[in-house]
């Protein structure tokens, strides 16, 4: 089975992120970035499914030049190969724009199934595999908690509030899984190593067949307009128990509408 699997290059969720104030897009630059801690769950279960039926597992990254840091953990984890889209006319694209470039580099792969992290840590939209799915005209298995492939069929448990839902779907698909699905290895010394001589395919979007007018911050569909840094935290209320503390706190939280 030949798998591609998504990894985003995200800040790290300790860093402190904010919006730049000249095109208001989240500053990357300025903070230590890793790779998105979903996608590991995603890579670590392509890897399952090759060692168990054979195949193929290509790492598929769009991103700035400092996101093959990303995709060299990935290769060290254990994967094949690599496919890194990227192009300055890419920066500020958002979601929709997103899923239209990496559906075309799919264009260019041969693929039973593309495996990705049900959300991002930077953005939290969970939109991703939905949208490749209606792209690429694929079956998408989304929130799966378990996999298991059966020939040309793929049968997942969908995670939801109240347990499970089983889904089924031909291949080629789209999946999306959750942190409950694995446990991702760690990357060996030897795989480290090893890491540095897999091949490493780096694409413009003129290489993908991706129209410039369709990805990138001006043409986005969404946008933001304003921001605001949140204000400092303010000192709180003492409270000197006085015999009727209960009853100070009780107005307070009646104030404050609480209660």
């Amino acid at each position: 089975m030949n798998i591609v699997v998504l990894v985003k290059q995200v800040p790290d969720t300790w860093a402190e992120r904010r919006l730049k104030a000249d095109d208001k897009t989240l500053d990357r630059a300025s903070v230590d970035v890793v790779m998105n801690e979903i996608d590991e769950y995603a890579v670590e279960e392509a890897l399952k499914m090759k060692e168990a039926s054979g195949g193929e597992v290509t790492i598929l990254t769009m991103g700035p030049e400092r996101a093959v840091e990303t995709i060299r953990k990935a290769l060290s984890m254990g994967a094949d190969k690599a496919v890194h889209l990227v192009d300055d006319a890419l920066a500020g694209s958002d979601a929709v724009q997103t899923s239209y470039a990496i559906a075309k580099v799919l264009e260019t792969l041969e693929y039973d199934l593309v495996i990705c992290g049900s959300e991002a840590t930077d953005s939290r939209m969970s939109v991703m595999a939905a949208l490749l799915a209606e792209r690429t005209g694929k079956p998408q298995l989304s929130g799966a908690r378990k996999v298991t492939v059966e020939g040309g069929s793929i049968k997942i448990e969908r995670q939801t509030d109240n347990g499970y839902d089983v889904v089924e779907a031909p291949t080629p698909a789209i999946l999306s899984v959750v942190e409950k699905i694995n446990e991702p290895r760690y990357p060996s010394f030897k795989g480290i190593m090893a890491a540095k001589s897999k091949p490493l395919t780096t694409l413009t979007i003129a290489d993908a067949g991706i129209e410039a007018d369709k990805v990138g911050l001006a043409s986005a569909p969404s946008q933001v307009v304003e921001f605001a840094n949140k204000p400092p935290r303010q000192a709180g209320q003492i409270v000197k128990d006085e015999g009727d503390g209960g009853v100070k706190v009780a107005e307070f939280l009646a104030s404050q509408k609480i209660v």
